[in-house]
C-alpha cells in the first residue's frame, strides 16, 4: 500500500520532466532576448472647430502636433551591448521606439540603420553603461533541414511572450506577391503560426539558435498555415553592412566581415581599399587588434573606428599561418577629396531653399582643389551636387559609396546644379553633367 502511494506521488513530478522536451527547452533558452517593440509618431492636424473659426476671416487654423502610438512589433536581442534586430516596417516613420524586456522593463531604443529592402533594423537600447544583455546565439547559414522543428517566437502587442511551433517548410521560397517591394529571394516557410505582432521575433531551431526572423508579408495566407522568415544568411550579411567603419563612423576600410561573434572571416575585400593595401584576403580571419583578441563583429567595429588618427594593428589567421597587418583608415571627406578633389557640405535649409531642393537633397561644393579631377572639369564652386553615375546623394556616405568602388582613371559622372546670375537681383539655376576621372 504505501509503496503505491509512494509511486502515485512521484508520478506527477516524472510528467512535468516529460513535459520538458527539447522545445521547452529551445524557448526557455531564448525567451530572455525576445522582446516587445511600441514606437508612436507625430501626427498633424487642425482642429475642425478652430479651422471654421479662422475660415469666418480667411484664414486657416494652426497646424498642431502630437506624439500617437503607430505601430507595435517583436524583435530580438543580438549582442550583449543591447543591440536589437527587427524588421524595418516595424519601425517605420517611428518617431520614438521603446522596448519592453522580458523582465518588464520599458526602455527607449534608438535606430541606428536599416535597409528596406530587406526589411531589416537595428536598435540599441538606451541603458545605464555597462549593462549587459542575453543575447541569442545564430545557427550557421547551411544548418537547415527540411522538415525539421522549428519555433517562432514573439511578443505581441506587450501581452507577454508568444510562441508556435512548427516544421520548416522550404529553404528558399518567394512569396507569390504582386509587387512586392521587398529584396530578399529565399524566404524560409514554415507552418508556424507568424501573426503581424510577432513580426521582427526570431525563428529558431530545437537548439535554440537563430534561423530567421519572422515577418508577415503574405497577407491572402495567414491563417492558412504558410508564415515566412528571412533567413539567417541575409540577416548576416545585413549586419557585416550594419557593424562596419563605413556605416558607424564615415570611416573607409573596404573589407566586408561576417561573424557576429568569432570566428570573424573577412568576405570580400575591395580593390584599393585600405584593407587592401594592408594586404588582407578573402577568407581570413581576423582574432584581435592592437595586441587583444575580439570577441566580435560589434566589439571590431568599435575598436576600428577609436583609431581615426592612426592606423591598427589586426592579427589575423590564414589557415594555419598567423600574421598581422596594420590598417590606416580613412575619413569620408579625405577619400572624397583624394579621389575628385572636392570639399563638400551639408546645406543648410536656407542654401537648399535657395537651389530650389528639399532638405537632405544634394551636397554643396564649397571648394575645389587646383589641378584635382574636379578642376580639370571646370567643375564650380558654389554649386550643389545632387547626383553621381545616376544615383541621386544627399550624404557623403552616398557619394563615398560610388567612389570606393572606383579605380585610378575610372570615369564618374557627376550632376549639379550650377548658379547663374542674371542682372543684380535675379539667380538661374540649371542642371548640369559632367564627366570626370578619378585619382
Amino acid at each position: 500500500m504505501c509503496a503505491a502511494a509512494t509511486a502515485l506521488a512521484a508520478a506527477p513530478a516524472e510528467v512535468a520532466d516529460v513535459r520538458r522536451d527539447a522545445t521547452v527547452l529551445a524557448i526557455e533558452r531564448v525567451l530572455p532576448t525576445v522582446v516587445n517593440i511600441a514606437t508612436t509618431r507625430i501626427v498633424e492636424y487642425r482642429d475642425p472647430y478652430q479651422d471654421l473659426f479662422y475660415q469666418f476671416y480667411g484664414r486657416r487654423a494652426p497646424v498642431e502636433r502630437r506624439e500617437e502610438p503607430s505601430s507595435i512589433g517583436s524583435g530580438v536581442i543580438i549582442d550583449e551591448e543591447g543591440y536589437i534586430l527587427t524588421n524595418f516596417h516595424v519601425l517605420r516613420r517611428a518617431s520614438r521606439v521603446y522596448v519592453k524586456l522580458q523582465d518588464g522593463r520599458v526602455l527607449e531604443a534608438e535606430p541606428l540603420v536599416y535597409t528596406p529592402h530587406k526589411d531589416v533594423a537595428l536598435l540599441k537600447v538606451r541603458a545605464p553603461e555597462g549593462e549587459r544583455f542575453p543575447a541569442i546565439v545564430f545557427a550557421e547559414e547551411d544548418d537547415l533541414i527540411l522538415g525539421e522543428t522549428v519555433i517562432a517566437l514573439g511578443n505581441p502587442y506587450g501581452l507577454g511572450t508568444s510562441a508556435s511551433r512548427g516544421i520548416l517548410s522550404s529553404k528558399a521560397r518567394r512569396p507569390p506577391v504582386e509587387g512586392e517591394p521587398l529584396g530578399t529571394q529565399d524566404w524560409l516557410q514554415t507552418d508556424a503560426g507568424i501573426n503581424p505582432g510577432n513580426s521582427g521575433g526570431p525563428l529558431i531551431n530545437l537548439r535554440g539558435e537563430l534561423i530567421g526572423i519572422n515577418v508577415a508579408v503574405y497577407r491572402e495566407a495567414q491563417g492558412m498555415g504558410v508564415g515566412f522568415a528571412i533567413p539567417v544568411k541575409q540577416i548576416n550579411e545585413a549586419l557585416s553592412e550594419f557593424f562596419s567603419p563605413e556605416v558607424t563612423a564615415a570611416l573607409w576600410f573596404g573589407a566586408k566581415v561576417k561573424g557576429l561573434r568569432p570566428p570573424l572571416t573577412v568576405v570580400s575585400v575591395q580593390s584599393g581599399s585600405p584593407a587592401a593595401r594592408a594586404g588582407l584576403r578573402e577568407g581570413w580571419q581576423i582574432e584581435g587588434v592592437d595586441g587583444r583578441p575580439v570577441r566580435g563583429l560589434v566589439e571590431l567595429n568599435r575598436r576600428l573606428t577609436a583609431a581615426t588618427d592612426r592606423p591598427v594593428t589586426l592579427e589575423l589567421r590564414d589557415g594555419t599561418t598567423r600574421r598581422t597587418a596594420r590598417v590606416q583608415l580613412i575619413s569620408f571627406e579625405d577619400l572624397i577629396r583624394q579621389k575628385l578633389g572636392l570639399r563638400l557640405l551639408h546645406p543648410t535649409p536656407q542654401v537648399a531653399a535657395s537651389f530650389q531642393v528639399n532638405p537632405g537633397e544634394g551636397l554643396y561644393i564649397e571648394s575645389v582643389e587646383p589641378g584635382s579631377p574636379a578642376a580639370r572639369v571646370r567643375m564650380p564652386a558654389g554649386s550643389l551636387l545632387v547626383g553621381l553615375d545616376d544615383q541621386a546623394v544627399g550624404s557623403l556616405y552616398q557619394v563615398a559609396d560610388v567612389l570606393m568602388r572606383k579605380e585610378s582613371g575610372d570615369p564618374v559622372i557627376l550632376t549639379l546644379v550650377v548658379p547663374r546670375r542674371l542682372g543684380a537681383a535675379y539667380v538661374e539655376y540649371r542642371q548640369v553633367r559632367m564627366e570626370a576621372r578619378v585619382r
